[in-house]
This record gives structure tokens, C-alpha cells and sequence, in this order.
């Protein structure tokens, strides 16, 4: 049986939600300081609706060889990646005016 998407009406293999979907992203990139000093990125604004954050998170991770967990829709990456984690996403597809780092 073909899965037929519910948003789109397309095949499964044929759907355009999520490419559309991650045009349409305001993402922020930000480093905070954590315990001890620590560094940490930030990464806001992706939409858990539409696109698959966990799998966005475990690209990033092994892109960045570093550690992360997704909380409350916000990725968290040790260390300060801000500007190789908005190359990273750009290659995912997002688009690279909706990025902004700061």
C-alpha cells in the first residue's frame, strides 16, 4: 500500500513538506555560558511540527563530533559551534537568510 502524506497529498518518497518547511525557518545560533565556564551553543526557532529536530540534532552532532540533547524544541551543543553549526544547517537546507548567529 502507498503512504500518501496528509499535508501535501503526495507519496511518502515524493513529499515536499519538510524542504518547504525548512525554507520557511527563523533560526537563531547563539553561545551561552554555562556551569564552570563552559561554553554551549544554541540553537532556536525550528519548528518540532514540521521537521524531525531529534534527527537535526544527531546531524549536527556527528558533523560537529561534539555532545547535544534537544529540550523544549531548542538543540543544545557543547562547545562554541555557532558558525560551524550555521554552515551545517545551510547544508541541511535551510535557507541562509533565516539564519542568524549573534
Amino acid at each position: 500500500m502507498i503512504d500518501i502524506c496528509n499535508t501535501c497529498g503526495l507519496n511518502k518518497e515524493l513529499c515536499v513538506c519538510e524542504i518547504i518547511a525548512k525554507e520557511e525557518q527563523r533560526i537563531k545560533i547563539k553561545t551561552v555560558k554555562r556551569k564552570f565556564g563552559k561554553l554551549m551553543t544554541v540553537i532556536e526557532g525550528i519548528n518540532e511540527k514540521e521537521i524531525d529536530i531529534k534527527d537535526v540534532t544527531k546531524q549536527l552532532k556527528s558533523k560537529l563530533a561534539c555532545g547535544g540533547t534537544t529540550k523544549k524544541g531548542v538543540i543544545e551543543l557543547q562547545g562554541n559551534h555557532a558558525q560551524k553549526a550555521r554552515i551545517e544547517l545551510i547544508k541541511l537546507g535551510f535557507k541562509q537568510e533565516t539564519i542568524t548567529t549573534g
